[in-house]
C-alpha cells in the first residue's frame, strides 16, 4: 500500500468514461478498497461533482443521516440532494464501475474525468469543470478562506 499506512484515498488521477459510462478506478484507490473495505462503491452527487465511498464508510454516513431532524427543511434538503442520489456500484471483471446515467447527468460528466482523493472517499469530476473550479480556488480570497478553515482544525 505504499509508505503511508492509513487506508485513505489520496492524490489525483485523470481517466475516461467509456461509451457506456463505465469508469476504471485507479489501482491505488482499488487497492485501498480491496485491502480494507468491501470491493464496491457507493456513488452519489455533491455540489459540482460525484463522490464515491466504500460501503462501510457510506453506512456510517447513513447512520448519522438517520439521526437528522424529521421536521427540519435542511435535513430534508440534505436527504434529497445527497442520500437520494446514492447508488451501489459494483466492479465488473475488468475493474470498472458503471456510473448510472442519472448520476452522470447530475455530475455533468463527459468522457474525460478527474478523480480526487478526499481521504475517506474520492470525488469524480468532469475534467473541464474541475479545471474551472481549481482556477477559482486559486484566487487569493478563496485560497485564504480554505487555509484558514484547515488552520481552525490545527492543520
Amino acid at each position: 500500500m505504499g509508505i503511508l499506512k492509513k487506508p485513505f484515498f489520496r492524490g489525483q488521477s485523470e481517466n475516461r468514461l467509456d461509451v457506456k459510462g463505465r469508469l476504471r478506478i485507479p489501482a491505488k484507490y482499488r487497492e485501498v478498497l480491496q485491502q480494507h473495505y468491501t470491493d464496491a462503491l457507493i456513488i452519489t452527487k455533491r455540489d459540482h461533482c460525484l463522490v464515491a465511498y466504500p460501503p462501510e464508510t457510506w453506512e456510517l454516513i447513513e447512520e448519522k443521516a438517520s439521526e437528522l431532524s424529521l421536521v427540519s427543511p435542511d435535513s430534508h434538503a440534505y436527504l434529497r440532494m445527497q442520500i437520494s442520489y446514492a447508488e451501489e456500484c459494483e466492479f465488473d471483471s475488468k475493474g470498472r464501475v458503471l456510473i448510472p446515467p442519472a448520476l452522470r447527468a447530475e455530475g455533468r460528466l463527459n468522457t474525460e474525468v478527474v478523480l480526487l482523493g478526499t481521504l475517506k472517499g474520492f470525488e469524480i469530476w468532469d475534467k473541464v469543470l474541475w479545471q474551472t473550479y481549481r482556477e477559482e480556488m486559486k484566487e487569493r480570497e478563496n485560497y485564504q478562506r480554505y487555509t484558514d478553515y484547515a488552520a481552525s482544525f490545527g492543520l
